[in-house]
C-alpha cells in the first residue's frame, strides 16, 4: 500500500455534538472524544487509520474552539503534534463553513492540494479496502470531480441520507443524480431494489481550487464573506464567524454542481450515529449482548448496557439499551434509540446542564469533576495536567485545597511553596494564588468551598 501525493490533506471534521448518543456524547464533550469501543477515542482512531495513506503532516482537524484543547490532547495522546494541524470554529454554522474555511486555510498555503474530508467519528471494518477507495477517490479528484463516498446500503436504513447514481465514470464512480433526504421505510425498501441508491457518509476528495470555485459559484454570499474574514485572521471572531449561513456541504454546493460524482463504498462503515449503530457495530457476546462497565446481567439478551461508575444489576430483559453516567441514566427499546434526540430537545429548552456537559469538565490545565454540591458547600476534584496551571481566586469564605495525589507548587504574590500528597492550605475569601504541576504526572486536589 502507498500513501497519497503529497499534496493530498485529510481533513476531519470534528466539530458536531454527537446528541442521539446523549447521556454520554454532550455539547461541550461530543462523541468524537469519547472511547466507545476500546481505550481510543472516536477521533484517535479515525487519526491513526489514516496515518498509514497520509503524511501526519497533512492532517488537518477542524473542530469546535470550545474542543480545541481536548483535541490537541487527544492528538498528541497518540504521538501526533497538534501544532498548525487544528484549524477552528468560534461556533457550528454546519459543514459548509467548516469545509470551506478548511480549503480557504489549506488554499493559502498549498494552491495545488487535494483534500480528502473525513467525519472525525465515523469507524470502518475493512481498512484495507478503505484505502483503495481513498486511491481512486484522490485520482478522480485529480481530475477535476468532487467525489463523495456512497456506502452500499446492506439494510432499508431511514436515519440516513441516500444519493441516487446516474451514468458510469472513471474509477467505478457515477455522476450524482441526486441527494435525497432520510426516507420513511416504504421508500428505502425500494431504493435498496433499484441498486442505484447509496448511503451518504459526509465523506469527500476534492481539489481545494476546484470546491473553491463551486462555493463562489453556488454560494458567492458565503465565499465571499469567509474569504474576507480568513484574508485578515486564521481565527474569526465568534460575531463574524455567526453571520454566515447554517448550511451544510450538500445544500450549498453537492446538490448543484455538475462535478460531483459518487463512488460507490462497500468497506464496513458506521458513523456511529445512534446507541442501535453502536449495538450493531461492537461484537457481542454469547447472549447476543454488548456490555461494558460492572455490569451483572441475567438472563438478559440482544441489550446494549454501558456503565460507568457504578454496578448496573438486569435481570429478565431484552432488547434495550441502558446507559449510565454520573448524572444521568438513559434506557430505550433498542430500535427506538434515534428518539433520545427529543429528550436531547427537552432538557436543552428545559436550561439543564445534563445536556451541556458532564460532572467531569475539560479544560485547558486539566480536569475539574463536581463530587458534591449543597447550599452551604460544594466539593469538586482537580486534575491538573503536567506541566499547566491554574488560577484559583478564592470567592467563597473559605476554601479548602486537599493534595491527595503528587506535588503541586501553590504560588501567591510572587511568593511559592509546594504542597505534597496529604497537605493542605485554607484560602480566604478573596485569595488570588496560582496552583503549578512541575512534574512528569498528572497532580490530584480535592477544593472544598464552604
Amino acid at each position: 500500500m502507498n500513501k497519497v501525493n503529497n499534496n493530498v490533506y485529510s481533513v476531519l471534521l470534528a466539530g458536531g455534538t454527537g446528541t442521539r448518543l446523549w447521556p454520554v456524547s454532550r455539547k461541550l464533550y461530543p462523541k468524537q472524544l469519547v472511547s466507545f469501543i476500546g481505550k481510543l477515542s472516536l477521533v484517535q482512531v479515525t487519526i491513526k487509520r489514516l496515518c498509514p495513506m497520509f503524511s501526519p503532516e497533512k492532517i488537518r482537524i477542524v473542530c469546535g474552539q470550545e474542543h480545541f484543547y481536548e483535541i490537541t490532547r487527544h492528538t498528541e495522546e497518540i504521538g501526533i503534534k497538534a501544532s498548525d494541524k487544528i484549524i477552528c470554529e468560534p461556533c457550528g454554522r454546519n459543514t459548509g463553513p467548516a469545509i470551506l474555511m478548511a480549503v480557504l486555510s489549506i488554499l493559502k498555503k498549498d494552491p495545488d492540494a487535494v483534500l480528502c474530508i473525513f467525519p472525525a467519528d465515523h469507524v470502518i471494518i475493512d481498512v484495507n479496502l478503505f484505502y483503495q477507495k481513498i486511491q481512486s477517490a484522490v485520482s478522480l479528484a485529480e481530475e477535476g470531480y468532487i467525489v463523495t463516498f456512497g456506502i452500499k446500503p446492506k439494510y432499508p436504513e431511514t436515519g440516513y441520507g441516500y444519493i441516487e447514481g446516474s451514468d458510469s465514470v472513471a474509477h467505478g464512480a457515477f455522476h450524482i443524480k441526486r441527494f435525497v433526504e432520510k426516507p420513511d421505510i416504504q421508500t428505502a425498501i425500494k431504493y435498496i431494489e433499484a441498486g442505484n441508491f447509496f448511503w451518504n457518509s459526509g465523506m469527500f476528495a476534492f481539489k481545494a481550487s476546484i470546491i473553491a470555485h463551486e462555493f463562489e459559484l453556488h454560494q458567492p454570499d458565503l465565499y465571499n464573506e469567509l474569504n474576507t474574514i480568513l484574508s485578515h485572521t486564521d481565527l474569526p471572531s465568534t460575531e463574524d464567524y455567526q453571520r454566515l449561513p447554517d448550511i451544510s456541504i450538500d445544500y450549498a454546493v453537492m446538490e448543484k454542481t455538475e462535478k460531483g460524482v459518487v463512488l460507490p463504498s462497500d468497506f464496513g462503515w458506521s458513523d456511529i450515529g445512534s446507541w442501535k449503530s453502536l449495538y450493531d457495530f461492537t461484537p457481542k457476546d454469547k447472549d447476543n449482548n454488548v456490555l461494558k462497565g460492572d455490569i451483572i446481567a441475567n438472563k438478559t439478551q440482544n441489550c446494549l448496557i454501558m456503565g460507568e461508575d457504578r454496578l448496573i444489576a438486569v435481570n429478565h430483559i431484552k432488547d434495550t439499551v441502558i446507559i449510565e453516567t454520573p448524572d444521568a441514566i438513559f434506557v430505550s427499546d433498542i430500535n427506538m434509540t434515534q428518539d433520545v434526540k427529543s429528550i436531547f430537545t427537552t432538557l436543552k429548552n428545559a436550561g439543564r446542564k445534563e445536556c451541556l456537559q458532564h460532572k467531569k469538565l475539560y479544560l485547558e490545565w486539566g480536569n475539574v469533576t463536581s463530587l458534591e454540591q449543597k447550599n452551604d458547600y460544594k466539593v469538586d476534584r482537580l486534575e491538573i495536567y503536567p506541566d499547566s496551571s491554574l488560577n484559583i481566586n478564592a470567592n467563597a469564605s473559605a476554601t479548602h485545597i486537599i493534595v491527595t495525589k503528587g506535588t503541586v507548587n501553590i504560588i501567591k504574590e510572587g511568593n511559592q511553596h509546594a504542597l505534597k500528597t496529604g497537605q493542605s492550605q485554607i484560602l480566604v475569601k478573596g485569595d488570588s494564588v496560582k496552583l503549578k504541576n512541575c512534574g512528569q504526572q498528572p497532580v490530584y486536589v480535592v477544593q472544598v468551598q464552604m
